[in-house]
């Protein structure tokens, strides 16, 4: 029988998890998947369970949360044959989104239950892993005064980055990209290993889980209408169609900036010093999925993602 343990992160995102345990037992238990659930209660402590199921030898540990939870769970899992499954359960789900597991726990489950893993890239920003975007700049500080407050979601999100857009300086930057060098004054940059940093803001349309590479996404300073305009082609999947968005791709990135900082990681905050070395790690987790990254249409996707969320949240809500 697969052998499999569920990591559940009571505190993670906007929506209360009951049900899912009851659910999710049933439903892999008929699928030949004996499940074991475990409650994770502080930091750190989802990549500690994760990492001694994997040692155990455990087939599937599943992340049930959001991208911190996923992110902890996936880096103890790196280069072993144990492999991730997700529920989504966070606030932005870039990797869920990114792998097209539904945002519904039913559906899923059911792509845990067919049990079809197969392997994508990783990105490692001095030595920590991110398996959605690494940034630096107007994110970075975002994401630090969002994981302050005590409130999650969309709304809350958008709300801390007009807040913080007002005061906000962009720095000056040298980006080493596959050896090549570049100065930008910029808003942000973001090193991406998928399309999205959640809830469908798409920082790098083009960007795959599959291909060896990392895509770098860079907004340059410029006037309120042309940053408006870039956050316009981040919900609208054509941000790297905005003349003030330069795009790379690369195998290794390094940047370096005038002072230590805040940086984030996977929708996490930390600080990181100034210069910062980042790779591509190809292939290196098992995650459960269909084994295909949906094709990325501009407008057509967002718009269709947008959609599957309001189903989504109407299913919870008739379930409550």
């Amino acid at each position: 029988m697969v052998s499999a343990l569920m990591l559940i992160n009571p505190i993670s995102g906007t929506r209360d998890k009951k049900g899912i345990c009851d659910m999710a037992s049933s439903r892999l238990e008929a699928a030949g998947i004996n499940l074991k659930i475990a409650h994770t209660l502080h930091k750190g402590h989802a990549a500690e369970l994760a990492a001694g199921a994997a040692e155990a030898g455990a087939d599937i540990v599943i992340a049930a949360g959001g991208d911190g939870t996923v992110n902890e769970v996936a880096s103890a899992l790196m280069n072993t044959d144990t492999a991730l499954g997700i529920i989504p359960c966070g606030s932005g789900n870039g990797l869920a989104r990114t792998l097209g597991i539904p945002m519904d726990p039913n559906g899923a489950i059911d792509i845990i239950a067919a049990n079809r893993p197969y392997a994508i890239d990783c990105g490692i920003a001095d030595g920590l892993p991110f398996f959605c975007t690494f940034g630096v700049g107007f994110d970075a500080v975002v994401t630090e005064k969002f994981a302050a407050g005590r409130r999650r979601g969309k709304m809350q999100y958008v709300r801390s980055a007009l807040l913080e857009y007002l005061n906000f300086t962009p720095d000056c930057y040298a980006l080493e990209i596959d050896g090549e060098i570049y100065t930008e004054e910029a808003l942000l940059i973001a090193v991406c290993n998928t399309a999205q940093y959640g809830n469908n803001a798409y920082i790098a349309p083009r960007a795959s889980l599959t291909d060896g590479l990392l895509d770098v996404t860079v907004i340059r300073n410029g006037s309120i209408i042309h940053q408006a305009m870039a956050g316009i082609g981040l919900l609208s999947g054509q941000i790297d169609r905005n003349r003030y968005v330069d795009t790379f791709k690369a195998k290794e990135v390094k940047i370096i900036r005038l002072k230590d900082g805040p940086a984030q990681i996977d929708g996490e905050p930390l600080a990181l010093g100034r210069k910062i070395s980042i790779h591509c790690s190809p292939s290196c987790l098992k995650v459960l999925s269909d084994g295909s990254e949906p094709e990325f249409q501009p407008i057509i996707t967002p718009v269709q993602a947008f959609f599957n969320d309001m189903i989504s949240d109407l299913r919870y809500l008739t379930r409550q």
